[in-house]
């Protein structure tokens, strides 16, 4: 209920303030576990890319975020979790895979940090996006958002279609096949942000 109500008023804050256009949110199945695998633009991405949808999406988020008493209730009552970033973080896994396990949405930036003038190239894409999807089997929706996140701006968010990773659940990949599955992952998120 109280997330209704909030969804309600980013929507109300949303529409004042930005030109969002949202594209694909009928790719988006109401049931099921879900994988929705963004490029991280800036701050406010968890909420373009929720507030259109009907689910709720459980984010990984950094653990810096969760330091704030009054910040880690507020996230974590919008579904985040906290990851360590610069190692692997088990429970961060074990985190997700509970959640897709309970067919619910998980919300990851394999990116790892803002992208906000950063040469994509530079960036080292992080494994657990692959390590989760080949553990869980859940479908993967690649995401882009684009824009500047100024008032009154234009904001775009395309949600691409569902696939699976054709993946062995029961084999141990090395970091480096998980980066480079990692990897293809996000090259369809950024083909989406090509797409005019």
């Amino acid at each position: 209920m109280l997330i209704n109500i909030f969804r309600g008023f980013v929507t109300i804050v949303f529409t004042v303030f930005y030109r969002v256009e949202v594209i694909g949110k009928e790719n988006v199945p109401e049931s099921g576990p879900l994988i929705l695998c963004a490029n991280h633009n800036g701050e406010l991405d968890m909420f373009f890319i929720g507030y259109k949808i009907k689910r709720l999406v459980r984010y990984m988020a950094k653990e810096e975020l969760f330091k704030n008493p009054l910040l880690a209730k507020f996230i974590t009552w919008l579904g985040a979790f906290p990851v360590k970033r610069g190692k692997g973080d088990v429970e961060a896994i074990k985190t997700s895979l509970r959640i897709l396990e309970n067919n619910e949405v998980l919300g990851i930036f394999p990116e790892g940090t803002r992208m906000k003038n950063k040469d994509a190239k530079s960036v080292r894409i992080k494994p657990g996006v692959a390590l989760i999807a080949q553990k869980s089997g859940a479908p993967i929706i690649p995401v882009a958002v684009s824009g500047r996140y100024r008032p009154f701006s234009k904001i775009k968010v395309v949600f691409g279609k569902p696939f699976r990773l054709d993946l062995d659940k029961d084999k141990k990949y090395t970091n480096s096949e998980l980066v480079e599955i990692a990897k293809d992952i996000m090259s369809k998120v950024y083909a989406l942000m090509e797409e005019k």
